[in-house]
């Protein structure tokens, strides 16, 4: 599958099969684009021709302008191609590379270096090079027909079958997903002085504040009676207070 990709400068690219990989560190957020484009209007266009062993051979350079279209602002707007092929015209077969900028409408501004295969006036490559924010990379695949008299028509970055889809990566940063799961956060603690209001093996409660009794602590609370003075410090998860530690004129238990 071809793409287009925006991507930070600091990020590394891998680039198979029309497929690119960025770490997703430098990624904040992906989108898909796409943009077409034609230009037809030529200048200062030169074209020499050879023979060699495998048929006729035909060396252009020159430039092409005319309009890219896009919703994506920077690939929107005047299109300036500057480009050289080296075709065989016996077999049909060559190559067409060079430099593309669009002159976004949002004031931005997209260049990149492309190069291409060429079968019968089909061509379909890669573009690289940076757009706009500054600091993004960019990394297309292009297609158009193409021919030293009629210049580049049918053009896509992306979008299509002959294209490829297209997407942004806008620079930033994701986090990793963590190796090990976020520990429960603490319970909070609660300490009460004053006198015992009600108490049981199972709870006890002083200046208005009840905690359960665990296990652990009913021996010690058994030993006191309503109207005794202590010092408690209750444990609070889940909206349960739980005794964690009494203590009185006689000591802590």
């Amino acid at each position: 599958m071809r793409r287009l990709i925006w991507i930070a400068a600091s990020a590394f690219l891998l680039v198979g099969a029309g497929v690119a990989v960025a770490r997703v560190t430098a990624a904040k957020s992906i989108s898909a684009v796409s943009a077409t484009f034609t230009a037809t209007t030529a200048s200062n266009v030169h074209t020499e021709s050879c023979t060699g062993a495998d048929g006729t051979y035909q060396a252009t350079h020159g430039r092409w302008t005319g309009t890219a279209s896009s919703s994506t602002g920077a690939l929107n707007g005047p299109v300036t191609i500057d480009a050289d092929a080296l075709v065989n015209t016996t077999t049909g077969y060559g190559t067409v590379s060079g430099h593309l900028r669009i002159d976004g409408s949002d004031g931005s501004h997209t260049e990149a270096q492309f190069s291409a295969t060429d079968t019968n006036g089909s061509i379909a490559g890669l573009a690289q090079g940076h757009g706009h924010p500054p600091g993004n990379g960019l990394l297309a695949n292009l297609s158009a027909s193409w021919s030293s008299s009629g210049g580049f028509t049918n053009g896509k970055l992306g979008g299509g079958t002959a294209g490829g889809d297209a997407v942004i990566v806008s620079k930033g940063a994701c986090k990793p997903t963590p190796p090990h799961p976020t520990p429960p956060p603490k319970p909070e603690r609660v300490e009460v002085h004053g006198t015992i209001t009600s108490v049981s093996s199972t709870s006890i409660t002083v200046a208005g504040v009840t905690c359960t009794v665990p296990t652990s602590l009913q021996a010690a609370v058994s030993q006191l009676k309503v109207g005794d003075r202590v010092e408690l410090t209750c444990t609070v998860s889940g909206g349960v207070d739980t005794l964690q530690r009494i203590g009185g004129p006689k000591g802590h238990h």
